[in-house]
């Protein structure tokens, strides 16, 4: 073997696991049945982190208070962090309890997430906490679906995240798909498999005993998934309700766009540089399929630059055969590679619904937008508030 060839075939193995692995979830992507609902007797105080919210948090209020669940035994509070609009005054005279924040210093969701958590648990009324993002709208059945879970044993709960506004543009159609993609399709296999399917920041549940055994300190941009490993790391799995959903209102300008996804991605490879070695290093020693499986959440890339990857050694090995008169292995590997994230993509599009192999082609146009954030900056790496702005009509 040539050294291209033995160099080709090594940069061929992160490729090909991370499709690998992404495949495998892809192939378990089937719901489970539903636990069974008992008379409803837990009680949920539905967080509401908002920062200058005014225009539509009324409405997210409005849509909590509708949940087909008793209302004595549920309530929504609205922290308001850091406002400077009439983000409070609208949401109390909509129904909610309304904790004002205000901290110049210690700025961001999971700060207003923290002083939230904090003041239900010394309240003492609440057995589990929800947490709804200002923008999003539910699904009548997400207390009840939660309840359930709980029930049967769970002490975290994650319900399918969508996108409210898939008709704004053509970045929100294909981002409807990619938020099944990555919500639903992983989330599915991941509990398929046993595992945590993580915490996406938007319509999960927690118990109050193990927010006491596990305090909410998770304030980078990404607070969701660095307390979702939080969880993995102290032997709790998050589990996932699919028959529940929140739909979130996502930016439709490329400008809104590429703020969002700066920070997202920003956020990840901290979080990666922070917790992968030692994710990985506990999870082989312990033999703890939690662990290894949060190890692989942080470690397989965006898609579109795990795409990009497989798509240029594949290029490569391809030319490098050509140049050695047959076939390398590295170009079985990379074509296997390709092999394994066509499946997840379209096994992903054809279970997102009718809309979902068509809205995918509008991919090509996406893929070139993402490449061009490779040359931008990278986003906050801090949880301070950045309000993306929303120009999309629900």
């Amino acid at each position: 073997m040539s050294l291209l060839s033995a160099v080709l075939a090594v940069l061929s193995l992160p490729v090909l696991a991370a499709g690998a692995y992404l495949a495998l979830l892809a192939l378990l992507a089937r719901p489970r049945p539903a636990p069974q609902r008992g008379a409803p007797h837990l009680r949920f105080a539905v967080v509401v982190p908002a920062h200058d919210e005014e225009a539509g948090i009324a409405r997210t209020v409005e849509n909590l208070l509708a949940t087909d669940y008793p209302p004595g035994l549920r309530r929504v509070v609205v922290v308001a962090d850091n406002c400077a609009d009439a983000t409070a005054e609208r949401a109390g005279a909509a129904g909610a309890t309304v904790l004002v924040r205000r901290d110049e210093t210690l700025r961001g969701k999971g700060y207003a997430l923290a002083h939230g958590f904090g003041a239900v648990e010394r309240e003492g009324w609440a057995d589990a906490v929800v947490v709804v993002d200002a923008d999003t709208l539910v699904s009548p059945n997400l207390l009840r679906a939660f309840s359930a879970r709980l029930d049967a044993g769970a002490g975290a709960v994650q319900a399918h995240y969508g996108v409210r506004n898939p008709e704004a543009s053509w970045r929100t159609r294909l981002m409807g798909v990619a938020f099944f993609i990555f919500h639903g399709v992983r989330s599915l296999g991941r509990e398929r498999l046993g595992v945590s399917c993580g915490l996406r920041g938007n319509g999960m549940c927690l118990t109050l005993p193990v927010l006491a055994e596990v305090p909410h300190q998770a304030f980078s941009v990404v607070e969701d998934i660095e307390y979702g490993i939080r969880l993995g790391e102290a032997g709790h799995r998050v589990h996932y309700a699919p028959e529940a959903e929140v739909w979130g209102e996502m930016p439709s300008s490329a400008h809104g766009s590429r703020l969002q996804r700066r920070r997202w991605e920003g956020g990840r490879r901290t979080l990666f540089r922070a917790h992968a070695g030692k994710l990985l290093r506990r999870g082989l020693l312990e033999r703890d399929p939690v662990l290894l499986d949060l190890f692989m959440d942080i470690a397989v890339p965006p898609l579109t630059r795990l795409v990009a990857a497989a798509a240029l050694g594949t290029a490569a090995a391809a030319l490098a055969s050509w140049r050695a008169g047959h076939s390398l292995v590295a170009l079985w590997l990379f074509l296997l590679a390709d092999l394994s994230l066509a499946f997840y993509v379209l096994r992903g599009a054809h279970l997102s619904g009718p809309r979902g192999l068509r809205d995918l082609a509008a991919a090509p146009a996406y893929v070139f937008w993402k490449l061009g954030l490779l040359v931008d900056r990278p986003g906050p790496s801090k949880g301070t508030w950045v309000r993306t702005p929303r120009e999309g009509k629900p």
